[in-house]
């Protein structure tokens, strides 16, 4: 991917535009005045946009892994719901589980990678896909997040509180099961730490904090993950980290210094390198602590 000089102002409206607080219209008019100097908005657009085909750390058939596409049902979200299983291939003991939590435009490849680089770590991932009821992931984002508009986050909640059960009760599962999300997945991870007693781990990466009185039916400990940048998301974190300490949660948090929200996504230009390996390394090391 060629590097272009943006404005960090091209990055805070590209947020804006993919969690819905600006529309697309807007968000092309308000990058003109960024179209200098040689640079064109199709440009910066293109620029901006995922590259999946490019960015595959652990891509699909990887003959390490051995991966399926499963259904479970979610009784009080959206009915049945497809997901994305892997493990080690020929693995041949129980492994600790790992629910993974996508973004708000449904399970797209970034999201099914990360879910196959928790399973080459020695877990039982479980990817799901909270658009299944509306046909699932339609191949590209904007679509997705158009779609993902019309469910209700709270129904989105239970699906991956089933998928939780679903790897709780599979026979490759050791039964000690952890979460990590991203963005939508982030709180995600922090409301199933809210609602599910027994999970045993939750690393919400970016993602939208419980509301203070929930923060007392928390039990798994939490690995925070921060971008500097994200003001959006940063702005809640201090009274949660508020409510964790008076209610003697266990927790620790990173903030990376000059990264974006989505840093750790490697299919688009915010992604950055350093922080997002150390994140990783910091949630891989995290799972195998409290999960085996």
């Amino acid at each position: 991917m060629k590097e272009l000089k943006l404005n960090q102002e091209v990055f805070d409206l590209y947020d804006s535009y993919v969690h819905n607080g600006i529309g697309r219209r807007e968000f092309v008019e308000r990058l003109r005045v960024y179209a200098v100097g040689g640079l064109t908005i199709p440009m910066i657009l293109d620029y901006l946009l995922p590259k999946y085909s490019e960015a595959q750390q652990v891509r699909a058939g990887d003959p390490r892994l051995n991966s399926e596409y499963i259904e479970y049902e979610s009784p009080k979200g959206g009915g049945k719901i497809r997901g994305l299983l892997s493990r080690p291939v020929d693995n041949k003991e129980k492994l600790p589980g790992i629910v993974v939590v996508h973004e708000n435009r449904g399970l797209n490849p970034h999201i099914e990678d990360v879910a196959r680089r928790a399973a080459l770590e020695g877990f039982l991932s479980l990817a799901p896909d909270a658009l299944t009821p509306l046909g699932g992931y339609p191949g590209n984002d904007d679509d997705g997040r158009a779609l993902q508009r019309q469910r209700d986050r709270n129904e989105m909640l239970e699906d991956f509180i089933a998928a939780f059960d679903y790897l709780k009760g599979h026979p490759e599962c050791t039964g000690k099961i952890g979460v990590v999300g991203f963005c939508f997945g982030g709180w995600i991870s922090n409301m199933m730490a809210v609602r599910v007693s027994d999970l045993a781990a939750a690393v919400p990466f970016y993602g939208g904090q419980p509301a203070a009185e929930e923060v007392p039916n928390i039990h798994a400990p939490l690995l925070l993950h921060f971008a500097a940048l994200d003001e959006r998301v940063n702005a809640g974190w201090p009274d949660y980290a508020a409510a964790l300490q008076e209610n003697n949660k266990e927790y620790s948090a990173h903030l990376y210094p000059d990264v974006n929200h989505g840093f750790h996504n490697d299919t688009t230009p915010r992604y950055d390198e350093a922080a997002a390996k150390l994140a990783w390394k910091r949630t891989v090391d995290f799972f195998n602590a409290k999960l085996r």
